[in-house]
């Protein structure tokens, strides 16, 4: 009988170690799309839609990724239900467009 070789081990890709990485910064203290970019080592917009998926798939352990909203530096509006992990633009009070970036955080949730 012919033998099949076996298919070699599939190493995991960048994605997952970035994901990875950014979901034990996010453990540890919170973080912005900004600063997760510079500790991570990828482009500020690539951020989002790690931490989007991050989001989706860390409830599995009991965990949920906590969102400080955005806010205007000039009038203080917060983004209160800004569904989108990205920085806004601009403020829909005073048009500034001076926003404080939304900070992360991974915190575990209690099993009461």
């Amino acid at each position: 009988m012919k033998q099949i070789p076996k298919k070699p081990a599939v190493p995991r890709t960048a994605q997952e170690t970035i994901r990875h990485a950014i979901i034990d910064l996010l453990h540890e203290q919170t973080f912005s799309a900004m600063e997760i970019s510079a500790e991570v080592r990828i482009p500020e917009r690539d951020v989002c839609d790690h931490l989007e998926h991050i989001r989706q798939t860390i409830h599995v352990s009991g965990a949920v990724l906590q969102v400080t909203p955005a806010e205007c530096r000039k009038c203080g509006f917060v983004f209160t239900k800004r569904d989108r992990l990205s920085s806004p633009s601009k403020c829909p009070v005073c048009r500034n467009e001076a926003i404080l970036e939304p900070l992360f955080k991974i915190r575990q949730m209690s099993h009461c």
